[in-house]
């Protein structure tokens, strides 16, 4: 999505060496080009998003605002961000969604890609972008440091990946923006935010961690970022191992599979885990580990609904049988 062009009409609190850093970011991310979707909340953030993309690329992407009906006041800023865009000739779609149970924060984000998604297809758009950005970055790697999780998970999100459950390009072109520069070019256009209490909530791990950062002035959240981008890197290559060892040395049958492992323990786990979802089952992070470890000492074990056990040099896995009822 070539942008340039756009960058010489900077306005509307965008200045034109803004409009070219983010048009830069697009073509990066998205070289295909096409039209684009924006998810836009009405927070700074997403309205920085907005904006940028309106100098940058004018014409070239539509704009969606989802309301999970979770806060009352949630129906009414995705009104103010379909004016928002109707002042400037952007379309604008509102997606309600229904919420389901468990986790709220991650039964939200799944309602919403969802929409997004089934909205990005009937209007043709080519990919999806959000708006997050450094200081988002770097409070996921804290948080995630904090719950020591794996390299995929330190990783953070992707500056490219796809929405989940589609092959719908997810473009994230604010990863090197400071959330102090987005709040600013909204000031600029004279546009009020809107603000989401859960921003606040300190039940929220976020929240606490983001407060930490605030008074943290030795920790650099661009850095951070950084860190997560080569993390990400980091995991992409193991994933590309762990391809190669799935080719080399594991034998898929209708019930079973066989693996004779070669490689690092790093890469044996995601393999585990892939077996494990392969029978249609889940395997996580110390889960896997435990079972992988067992393999490794000669003992058999269960997984997420799968039964694996040691034959000579290598490993096999079958569904457990169904259980008797009486």
């Amino acid at each position: 999505m070539k942008g340039s062009a756009g960058a010489s009409r900077a306005a509307d609190g965008v200045t034109a060496a803004e409009a070219a850093r983010f048009a830069a970011a697009l073509d990066r991310l998205w070289p295909e080009g096409g039209r684009l979707g924006l998810a836009v909340s009405g927070g700074p953030d997403s309205l920085a998003l907005l904006l940028l993309a309106h100098a940058a690329v004018p014409g070239r992407f539509a704009v969606a605002s989802v309301d999970h009906g979770l806060r009352p006041a949630a129906a009414e800023e995705c009104r103010a961000v379909a004016r928002v865009c109707a002042e400037r000739g952007i379309l604008c779609a509102i997606l309600t969604v229904q919420t389901g149970t468990g986790n709220l924060q991650t039964a939200a984000r799944e309602a919403r890609y969802a929409a997004l998604a089934g909205w990005a297809e009937r209007e043709g758009l080519g990919a999806l972008a959000t708006a997050h950005h450094a200081d988002d970055q770097a409070e996921t790697l804290i948080m995630r440091l904090n719950r020591a999780s794996g390299l995929s998970g330190l990783a953070g999100v992707r500056r490219r990946g796809v929405v989940p459950g589609t092959a719908l390009p997810l473009l994230r072109p604010l990863l090197d923006w400071r959330r102090a520069e987005l709040a600013e070019i909204v000031s600029r256009a004279g546009l009020e935010p809107a603000a989401d209490p859960s921003n606040r909530d300190e039940r929220f791990d976020r929240v606490r961690i983001r407060a930490a950062l605030a008074t943290a002035d030795w920790l650099d959240p661009p850095a951070l970022a950084q860190s997560a981008a080569h993390l990400a890197e980091a995991d992409a290559a193991l994933e590309w191992a762990a391809e190669r060892e799935w080719a080399e040395r594991v034998v898929t049958a209708a019930d079973r599979v066989r693996y004779n492992p070669s490689a690092p323990r790093v890469i044996v786990l995601r393999v585990v885990a892939r077996i494990i979802a392969h029978f249609g089952g889940e395997g996580r992070g110390a889960a896997v580990a435990q079972l992988v470890d067992g393999l490794a000492a000669g003992r058999t074990g269960n997984l997420g609904g799968v039964m694996a056990s040691v034959e000579k040099d290598a490993w096999l896995f079958r569904p457990e049988p169904p259980r008797r009822s009486f």
